[in-house]
């Protein structure tokens, strides 16, 4: 016999036999309940069914471990006194708990969830124990992936043991925090809401803040990122110092506009498209989006093109992999003579050997992040979980903005005739303008941003910011097409965008104004595409 007790109790078995087998060749003896138990023996595992000292389950089953007798064995103090009662009721002293919860989550999501199906898949065992073990000190498993590491961390003479039992019971608050609240959420019908997170391991020593007093920053996973491939914990730094909360802001941003853009030409069945992207401060001054079928060059020229001055310093995202010739291309197109571009942070699926060569920059001072899921960017890549957002006191809580424009769909209007080309350039304007801060208008000529006006409090401004932005880098506005995130409400805007030879807008109707910005259109010939306000605005990060 042992010397050690575990007791071991899971709703997921899988693993659970060799992991059983491990912890006896580590000396313990194993107390388990029901099926775990069950399991164990039919794998021929000595394992003591944890009924023999507490009885039989009662109530259906649904109560089993919710006993004295094991809640003593988990909290008891190494003293002679609770050795000696411990021995009085029949019980060992517990030295390991490895115990999973009831999936609630999955019985919450399940179409014909009711709330007496829920209420039954809700744990109430599982976390008494978890908390009773971590209160008491014990080794806290609640995590499958928990239980190798604890094998090497034993094979290797128990190391750091108070802050390893300590980070284990931590693990096992922060898991039944998630729970109770995904609970109280569900119970309350949305009165109450939060966020709970675990710090990322590989940034666990914080970064630098929006601003130097604002430092340390942490980024923090949620729930949604085991599922997610595109969570910010799934993007690997290969190359350069560690990002800047400025850094990881632009990144996010950025996969807001790349996933929109994906669903945007899918669902109008243009396929998949490369896609290039570059952002300063959260905003795009350049993007482009041009045929699978190429190497991924034409979109990144046509990206770096829309304005070589401000993508100076910028964040470069793309879907393609960055080759030698791409990483020349970041550098040195539409530069002058021999100069390079200076780039702060390139984001793609993958980088070949040269290219992290190229691009890296003296003191790590260029960031290449790596994420095979952004070669597979689709209508399912889009982030559907909830926005929260810090207010003084609180926060405000809203569903993910996940609108995909589409021609056909319903309420669509159509002043004039789109040609292919004219309506595939509005998608790339309406993917950049809908998640640019606004009021946004949004040029693009040639399959390529031409100047992106944003976060101005007046649609005139918007306008005229967009096309000074769009001169300024040299660019002819004649034939260009426009998008604008909200109803113009006076036609001056719309004539602004004319006279620079706008040949189609994209916007939404609802103004008392609309027929003046029908008629200025058609008046000049310009092809204007109206949606609902209520259906398709575009107003993001307010």
């Amino acid at each position: 016999m042992g010397s050690k007790t575990a007791l071991l109790s899971v709703f997921n078995k899988e693993g659970i036999v060799p992991f059983a087998r491990a912890l006896i060749a580590l000396g313990y003896d194993l107390l388990s309940s029901g099926g775990t138990a069950k399991k164990l023996q039919e794998a021929g595992v000595p394992v003591r069914d944890i009924g023999e000292i507490v009885g039989t389950p009662i109530m259906g089953e649904r109560v089993k471990t919710l006993s004295r007798q094991i809640h003593a064995g988990l909290l008891s103090r190494d003293t002679p006194e609770d050795a000696e009662e411990l021995a009085r009721i029949g019980m060992p002293r517990i030295d390991l708990v490895c115990v999973d919860l009831y999936p609630l989550e999955q019985a919450i999501s399940k179409p014909d969830a009711t709330l007496e199906s829920v209420i039954e898949m809700t744990d109430i065992g599982g976390p008494t124990m978890l908390r009773s073990a971590a209160k008491g000190g014990r080794i806290v498993i609640c995590d499958p992936s928990d239980r190798n590491d604890y094998v090497i961390w034993e094979h290797a003479g128990r190391p750091n043991e108070k802050d390893f039992v300590r980070q284990l019971a931590a693990k096992a608050e922060f898991t039944i925090a998630q729970y109770c609240l995904m609970s109280a959420n569900y119970l309350g019908q949305g009165q109450y809401a939060g966020v709970v997170g675990s710090r990322v391991p590989w940034l666990a020593e914080g970064f630098k803040g929006e601003n130097g007093p604002q430092s340390p920053a942490f980024l923090y996973n949620t729930g949604a990122a085991d599922s997610d491939p595109l969570a910010l914990r799934h993007f690997k730094l290969v190359a350069g110092a560690a990002p800047s909360y400025n850094n990881l802001c632009d990144l996010d941003r950025l996969l807001q506009t790349a996933t929109h853009l994906a669903a945007g030409f899918e669902s109008n069945g243009w396929g998949r498209q490369n896609i290039a992207l570059g952002v300063k401060h959260g905003n795009c001054c350049g993007a482009s989006a041009a045929p699978e079928s190429g190497a991924g060059q034409v979109a990144l020229m046509r990206m770096l093109e829309g304005d070589p001055r401000a993508i100076f310093g910028g964040v470069v995202m793309v879907n393609f992999i960055i080759t030698a010739e791409i990483a020349r291309l970041l550098l040195t197109h539409s530069m002058l003579g021999t100069q390079r571009r200076i780039l702060d942070t390139v984001i793609a699926p993958g980088f070949d050997e040269e290219a992290i060569d190229r691009l890296q920059r003296k003191e790590g001072r260029c960031r290449l992040f790596v994420n095979p899921a952004l070669s597979t960017l689709d209508a399912p890549s889009l982030d559907c979980e909830r926005l929260f957002r810090p207010v003084r006191g609180g926060f405000l809580v809203q569903p993910n903005y996940t609108f995909v424009f589409r021609f056909g769909l319903e309420g669509v209007q159509e002043f004039g005739a789109l040609t292919k080309e004219q309506a595939q350039e509005l998608m790339l304007a309406w993917g950049v303008g809908c998640t640019s801060n606004s009021n946004t208008i949004t040029l693009v000529r040639n399959s390529m941003l031409i100047g992106n006006g944003v976060g101005q409090q007046d649609r005139v401004s918007a306008a005229e910011l967009a096309i000074k932005r769009a001169k300024d880098a040299g660019h002819n506005t004649r034939g260009a097409v426009a998008y604008s995130d909200s109803f113009f409400p006076f036609d001056d805007g719309p004539k602004k965008l004319i006279n620079e030879g706008v040949s189609a807008i994209l916007t939404t109707s609802g103004s008392i104004r609309d027929k003046d910005t029908i008629r200025a259109c058609q008046d000049a010939g310009v092809t204007l595409v109206m949606i609902p306000d209520s259906v398709g605005r575009g107003f993001f990060r307010h």
